[in-house]
């Protein structure tokens, strides 16, 4: 459990004083807890004292321990692959040919945890919002979860209309922000390492009134101080780089629990598109329908009757 969830915590018992800190620590996180605690304390307006008791309720033996932890935190937020390389390579891997199979486990072992981070209860909410026709929808990643922002696009624009995906930000993507207001969505995935472009728009998104939803990991980006919903997914795998593997499984359960709740609109919608691919001979088995219709003599008839000719229901 990170500081950030202790202090969040419902039942810890502050006093006016240790509230005033958590206040601060909270607000600016966790830059707030790096400087000393003489410091910590006249932002928050208290006395060096009450800082000291405060960490020792947290379960530290003083400031220090906590101080530690938070920087521990940032570095862990700041591992670059370089570094987590080195590190996997001090640490070993065992036997070259369990390579792959050690890193599948890893991630078996990572959705495992994606299931006890973030409550159901999220996903409700964020599927309400994401699912709302009335809204415009936004996604946006960074580098590598750009592409994961493309998948749960694919997904949504079959289940609802106005999505859009921005892709690969740009200096042209922040024009997209004039038209933003209350009635837009904005789902942003963002993993460590940050990037400032993608926490820059969605400051700025917010600051319109759009409601986000963030998809991150455990150290949190700095976009879930104006986030709606956050997702939250483990990163950490048998390898130096951080797997998408559990953000991936998180996306398809979202859609999941919106088709499960979906009635005869989405259904209807879902209908026309696939009469549009199948007009257009997009994947390989319209393209044999089409053929088929050309091959079969007489007048031109529906695709769908001269399938339901060619292979009864009930044969």
């Amino acid at each position: 459990m990170s500081l950030r969830d202790q202090l969040l915590q419902s039942g810890l018992a502050l006093t006016p004083a240790e509230e005033k800190i958590v206040q601060v620590l909270l607000a600016d996180y966790p830059t707030a807890g790096l400087g000393t605690a003489t410091g910590l304390a006249k932002r928050a307006g208290v006395s060096d004292p009450t800082v000291g008791r405060l960490a020792v309720k947290l379960g530290f033996n003083g400031y220090p321990a906590l101080q530690s932890r938070l920087l521990a935190e940032v570095e862990a937020r700041l591992h670059s692959p370089l570094l987590m390389m080195e590190a996997k390579l001090q640490g070993g891997h065992g036997e070259h040919d369990e390579t792959a199979a050690s890193y599948l486990r890893s991630i078996v072992a990572c959705i495992e945890k994606a299931v006890m981070m973030t409550p159901a209860a999220t996903y409700v909410r964020a599927a309400k919002l994401v699912s709302d026709p009335k809204a415009p929808l936004t996604l946006l990643g960074g580098r590598f979860s750009r592409h994961l922002a493309g998948m749960l696009y694919g997904y949504l624009t079959q289940l609802r209309p106005d999505v859009r995906d921005i892709g690969v930000l740009s200096p042209q993507s922040f024009d997209l922000l004039i038209d933003m207001a209350r009635r837009d969505v904005v789902v942003i995935f963002d993993y460590r390492r940050y990037q400032n472009d993608v926490v820059s728009f969605a400051r700025q998104a917010a600051a319109r009134g759009a409601r986000i939803v963030l998809f991150t990991d455990p150290w949190l980006s700095p976009i879930a101080e104006y986030a709606e919903v956050t997702i939250v997914s483990p990163v950490e795998a048998a390898s130096p780089y951080d797997t998408m593997a559990p953000a991936m499984a998180q996306i398809e359960a979202l859609t999941t629990h919106i088709l499960a709740g979906t009635g005869e609109a989405v259904r209807d919608r879902i209908e026309r598109l696939e009469d549009v691919r199948r007009a257009n001979a997009v994947t390989l088995d319209h393209k044999r329908q089409a053929e088929m219709v050309r091959d079969f003599p007489g007048p031109k008839r529906s695709i769908r009757s001269r399938m339901d000719d060619q292979y009864p229901q009930n044969a």
